[in-house]
């Protein structure tokens, strides 16, 4: 395992932070996490508003190898997978609460059966009139935290909200917290990470997506992979 201090040097500053040709708030407005869905803006530039840089590119998150070392591990997430495929066709989806009960909720079960953690469902956050609402989900362990947004449709300008709360989440823990911050936007079939590097400043998005029911191991060996790493 790499030293806490390390591994932030995983993702350094490739550029500059985008500049904002105008500023993208009104004065006196107080705006809340959802609001940045709304703006039809490029990520990079709602990030540069705050002072850090963005990139996608392909990323390296932990994993973990639940599946090679424990039979019962693998058999639960083969079945859930079984479900969703037996289950899904049955449901109507047509609303960001149906996928996150039917879709997002049972991928965030199974992922707390394995490893010490405390999902916070709601969890408010204020950091000034720019920064503040309602996490959908913050997973805590005792060696790192994942924040999850949870969408009906449109994972661009979810990761637009998900950016906004990686840095609200930036600003308001210690300073001796993790130095990466780990994030995912999910519209439920769909699923995309990122990564917030508190040392550089930097924001990643994920260039990979990731599908439900099928690529619901590898959903399950990154989020426990990070829970884990420490």
């Amino acid at each position: 395992m790499e030293p806490e201090n390390d591994k932030s040097t995983r993702y350094k500053r490739r550029g500059r932070v985008t500049p904002v040709a105008k500023s993208l708030f009104t004065e006196g407005k107080k705006y809340t996490f959802s609001d940045y869905f709304d703006f039809n803006l490029p990520t990079e530039e709602i990030a540069g508003a705050f002072g850090y840089s963005f990139d996608t590119e392909v990323l390296e998150f932990p994993t973990s190898e639940e599946f090679a070392k424990n039979e019962i591990v693998a058999l639960r997430i083969t079945e859930l997978q079984e479900k969703f495929y037996e289950v899904l066709p049955k449901i109507s989806l047509n609303s960001e609460m149906a996928k996150r009960d039917f879709m997002i909720a049972p991928v965030l079960w199974a992922v707390i059966r394995h490893v010490q953690a405390r999902i916070n469902v709601e969890y408010p956050i204020e950091v000034d009139d720019r920064l503040g609402g309602s996490l959908d989900y913050l997973i805590k362990s005792e060696q790192q935290l994942i924040v999850i947004e949870a969408k009906k449709g449109d994972l661009d300008k979810g990761f637009n909200q998900l950016t906004a709360e990686l840095i609200a989440l930036d600003k308001a823990e210690e300073k001796d917290s993790p130095a990466l911050l780990y994030g995912a936007i999910s519209i439920g079939e769909l699923w995309r990470f990122g990564i917030l590097n508190r040392n550089g400043r930097n924001i990643y998005r994920d260039l990979h997506t990731y599908r439900v029911p099928e690529d619901i191991q590898r959903i399950f060996s990154i989020m426990v992979g990070i829970l884990q790493d420490g």
